[in-house]
């Protein structure tokens, strides 16, 4: 029989030491995020945050919680830590910026076979950087050390966020119409969703690396180009809804324009997008052509260019486009709302004879 000697819980693989390294390695990052109405400070059992909205006659609270996805692949596979935590932020803000909310706080969850802190450190700090961008606090987390549950050198994210919105601003379509326009925001690549079948065409059908600088990709490695992180819409949107009347948002993640799309529209109307009306991204251009992929798939998979839509009326799409140029946004007309009866309700029309890629 084997013999033992005292076990503790370090050699049983959780080490407490190496986790109260990593605290200090981030709390400065993490006091960086603070609004005003953080109450207390890193280290609690529980974070507090002030719910007097003085501007608020009627606050409602918006929550989501969402992940990255196989982007973490990508991650692993190059050893670049320090923007997988923007994307973690972003996939929950964008979501709870389609109700109108303004981001509060955040938290995250961090769970590894074995905490390595700096590495762990390199993705709070790029939480921290992303809750910086949207405007909210990282009030709180969990780290999770699980010898046995998890690939060494790999770990897996979780973001939960909650906003706030005046129930008489609430955004959620109800007032679109035929004839009101769409405004696409553009995106910085792939962001967080399709990375499934995007691995599956350039590493296995293309059998390229992540240090390969192909020549669709214009000089940029196949590695920069997958792990650009997810673009945060917070405040240029927000800016937009002080003046402007926004009928809806639509966040193009995962299901593309054709399932997100139809997810804001009201009964009797579809939207009908003209193709070719925005730049696609280089790294979309190079999936579809190398893995053979059917636009229509493309189209489901991947937000191809455009990572949030706004519905508007027509009357204002002109000067909410130059709203957006002046916010150093990139925003394009990219279609309109028509009347539909029956299967047609409620869909994504394409139109015109350009080839999206």
């Amino acid at each position: 029989m084997k013999k033992y000697g005292a076990f503790t819980y370090k050699n049983a693989g959780v080490d407490i030491d190496e986790g109260n390294r990593f605290v200090k390695l981030i709390k400065d990052s993490v006091r960086r995020t603070y609004r005003k109405e953080v109450i207390g400070g890193i280290g609690g059992f529980g974070a507090l945050f002030s719910g007097r909205f003085k501007a608020m006659k009627d606050p409602v609270l918006v929550s989501s919680t969402d992940g990255v996805g196989t982007k973490l692949k990508l991650a692993f596979m190059t050893n670049r830590h320090d923007t997988i935590g923007i994307d973690l932020v972003a996939m929950s803000v964008n979501d709870v910026l389609v109700s109108g909310a303004e981001p509060l706080f955040f938290l995250d969850y961090f769970a590894c076979s074995k905490l390595k802190a700096e590495t762990a450190a390199q993705v709070v700090m790029g939480i921290a950087k992303g809750c910086k961008e949207a405007g909210c606090s990282l009030v709180g987390g969990e780290t999770a050390e699980m010898p046995g549950m998890y690939s060494e050198g790999e770990y897996d994210l979780a973001g939960f966020v909650v906003g706030v919105v005046d129930r008489k601003k609430i955004i959620d379509g109800s007032k679109i119409k035929p004839g009101d326009c769409l405004i696409g925001l553009a995106s910085s690549g792939l962001h967080s969703n399709g990375y499934s079948l995007a691995r599956k065409v350039v590493f296995e059908k293309l059998g390229l690396g992540v240090n390969d600088a192909p020549v669709e990709l214009d000089g940029v490695d196949v590695g920069t180009a997958l792990l650009k992180p997810t673009r945060i819409y917070v405040k240029p949107v927000l800016n937009i809804l002080k003046e402007f009347n926004v009928l809806a948002l639509a966040h193009i993640t995962g299901g593309g324009f054709t399932d997100n799309i139809p997810r804001v529209l009201p009964r009797g109307v579809k939207a009908v997008i003209q193709k070719g009306s925005w730049p696609v991204p280089a790294i979309f251009k190079l999936i579809s052509a190398g893995g053979n992929v059917k636009e229509s798939e493309m189209l489901r998979t991947f937000n191809c260019g455009i990572g949030l839509l706004l519905v508007v009326k027509k009357r204002d799409a002109s000067a909410i486009i130059k709203r957006f140029k002046a916010l150093k946004e990139k925003a394009f007309i990219i279609g309109e709302v028509a009347s539909a009866k029956g299967r047609d309700e409620k869909t994504v029309e394409f139109i015109g004879d350009a080839d999206v890629f």
